[in-house]
């Protein structure tokens, strides 16, 4: 970040508390994949803010401000608003603290309580926020981020071929997807986009929200960086949301249990082949570090998804004999 930006932030972020720009002081409070950076204010009360910095650029705040402000009016526990100049790309925040919900993962019985505790916030999110003002998660979106797959982690990254498996999963994928329930998505349903404040939790980053699937931010939860679950733990977080989202009418009666698990299961597999594309991406494109780390863990949610679709057993014999060995011996290569 240029000195001349930080100044001008400073003078920014001065201005909407009313104080003298020289005595205020921003440390940093942290960043993300994309190029926004977020800075502490603390105010002469003692309360602090948060002053997001989101180069126009290279991003568009303006979904966040729309989203947010709809939410926050919705009573859903997402940051207040106080400032926001588009043009510049400064906004300001409630501050939410330094504690995102992976921090609660300290045992096995505080994680599943906490991963509880998120899919009940996601009910919320569901039954409250109106998907009609979302862009819509329709098949050409679900088609473009599974594409990403082929693109960077198999052309660009380790230049193999697609198998000849993938046009015929790639379909499935879309089409499970579009039969689901359309509800807001926040599309990043991960521990570390929810804060933990004063004892609630509170949801981040969802500048990326659509209208979709009922399942992605389940997926995006229950498959995550942090948490690697057992067959069997993954069908009871999935048999909780949907006696819940049943009995709220999130999810029709007509719709058994098996078949919303497999449903689950599919938009796990897309969601893993995006976030490998994803990460490629990130690497390769953007110069981003740390990413190519964690495609293990993410081929193996991809793994475990695959053993529920039996349909595409062709591609999950592929990814275990030809793309896991490439992955590992290009990490190898890479000292990673």
């Amino acid at each position: 970040m240029s000195s001349s930006r930080i100044d001008a932030l400073t003078q920014w972020a001065a201005e909407q508390n009313n104080l003298n720009s020289a005595a205020v002081r921003l440390s940093p409070a942290g960043g993300d994949a994309s190029f926004r950076r977020y800075f502490r204010l603390t105010l002469p009360n003692g309360s602090t803010r948060i002053v997001m910095d989101a180069p126009p650029a290279q991003e568009d705040s303006a979904p966040f401000v729309a989203i947010g402000k709809r939410w926050y009016a919705a009573k859903l526990p997402v940051p207040h608003i106080y400032a926001a100049d588009l043009d510049a790309g400064f906004l300001l925040l409630d501050d939410l603290g330094d504690t995102p919900l992976q921090a609660l993962f300290t045992d096995q019985a505080r994680t599943q309580q906490s991963h509880l505790d998120a899919l009940a916030l996601l009910a919320k999110l569901q039954n409250h926020a109106n998907p009609a003002t979302l862009p819509p998660y329709d098949a050409a979106l679900l088609s473009r981020e599974l594409d990403l797959f082929p693109e960077w982690c198999l052309n660009n990254w380790l230049s193999l071929p697609t198998p000849d498996s993938w046009d015929a999963l790639r379909k499935h994928l879309v089409e499970q997807a579009l039969e689901q329930p359309v509800v807001s998505v926040h599309r990043d349903y991960d521990a570390m986009n929810i804060m933990v404040h004063d004892q609630q939790l509170y949801m981040i980053d969802f500048q990326d929200a659509v209208a979709g699937p009922i399942s992605y931010d389940v997926i995006s939860l229950l498959r995550g960086r942090y948490c690697r679950f057992s067959q069997a733990q993954f069908m009871q977080f999935v048999d909780a949301f949907y006696r819940q989202a049943r009995q709220d009418g999130r999810l029709s009666h007509h719709v058994s249990g098996d078949e919303f698990l497999t449903q689950c299961h599919a938009m796990a597999a897309q969601r893993s082949l995006k976030v490998l594309g994803i990460f490629c991406r990130l690497t390769l494109r953007d110069a981003k570090q740390g990413y190519l780390s964690r495609l293990p863990h993410f081929l193996a949610h991809l793994e475990d998804s695959l053993t529920a679709l039996p349909q595409h057993s062709a591609f999950a014999e592929w990814v275990r004999g030809t793309l896991r060995p490439a992955i590992l011996v290009r990490l190898a290569e890479s000292d990673l």
